[in-house]
């Protein structure tokens, strides 16, 4: 019985790992019950041609238990709005110079620490960073980029290097004296009422419960075009290590030829059916995508 279940528990395990075929259409995700009637019900721009986004989530670090449902929601959401094909994959192959190029955009939705590490892989350190060099010049030459919250705790300056990566994305995560329970604001910022991605808000707060990061170098709020940040007055008060009390929550910039957003919201699995926060999300990829043509740095 043994040797039996010896030969059956991996051919189980491989038949549970193996991708859809072509056209294939995966089954309800996470939450989509709650998803569904919260998403946008059109695209902000019409796809100037059929958009592919990777949306990737590997991690080497923390792993967020919202992330099954993040990625139920960005599925969903090209899929209703037809702005785009997500193809959601952890493969790394799929950042190697012969597969980039066949997407669009790529999305990092709650990736932590390195996540092009393999780790006990002989040359894992020099392929990630022929990967990292592989995703700059795929944003720079044209392309897009998004990330979703904790994509700010991956590839974080150390040892007296900053990774291009933190650059493009404006920051690293620095801790969150707003925990996942915490009740925050979170502001348009000021002149950005009538800006596409959050014009839908009407200059209005968001009000809800979430994790909130704080960043440090390379963040520098005034290289991008912020769209979003912390009401500090209105929400829960915190010890702050930051004394200019910059705490931005969304951006778009231009990065080479290529384009950048990012939104520090996703923590939580609420976020991902948040109807205005969807809406945030949508606009911001359709911008880095390259359809959505917003004011950016």
């Amino acid at each position: 019985m043994k040797n039996k279940l010896a030969l059956i528990l991996p051919l189980a395990l491989a038949a549970a790992v193996v991708p859809l075929a072509v056209g294939q259409k995966r089954g309800p995700g996470k939450n989509a019950d709650k998803i569904a009637p919260s998403l946008p019900e059109k695209a902000f721009a019409k796809p100037k041609q059929k958009r592919k986004l990777l949306v990737f989530s590997r991690t080497t670090g923390f792993r967020h238990g919202s992330i099954p449902t993040g990625l139920t929601a960005v599925a969903m959401m090209g899929e209703k709005t037809g702005a785009f094909e997500a193809v959601i994959s952890d493969d790394l192959a799929n950042f190697e110079s012969d597969k980039i190029n066949q997407f669009d955009g790529i999305l990092f939705l709650n990736t932590t620490g390195d996540p092009f590490l393999e780790k006990g892989k002989p040359g894992t350190q020099e392929r990630s960073q022929r990967l990292q060099k592989n995703l700059q010049d795929f944003v720079k030459g044209g392309k897009g980029f998004a990330g979703f919250h904790s994509a700010t705790d991956t590839l974080k300056p150390g040892g007296g290097h900053t990774p291009e990566y933190s650059k493009m994305i404006n920051g690293a995560f620095d801790g969150h004296p707003w925990g996942g329970g915490s009740s925050v604001s979170i502001a348009v910022e000021k002149g950005q009422e009538k800006h596409p991605i959050v014009a839908h808000l009407d200059g209005k707060n968001m009000d809800f419960k979430e994790e909130i990061y704080q960043l440090r170098d390379p963040y520098d709020s005034k290289a991008v075009h912020m769209l979003l940040r912390l009401d500090l007055d209105r929400s829960e008060k915190k010890n702050l290590k930051r004394t200019d009390r910059d705490y931005g929550v969304a951006w778009v910039r231009k990065w080479g030829d290529g384009r950048v957003f990012y939104c520090s919201l996703g923590h939580n699995d609420a976020m991902y059916w948040h109807p205005d926060v969807l809406k945030v999300y949508l606009g911001g990829i359709q911008y880095a995508l390259g359809d959505f043509d917003v004011p950016s740095k």
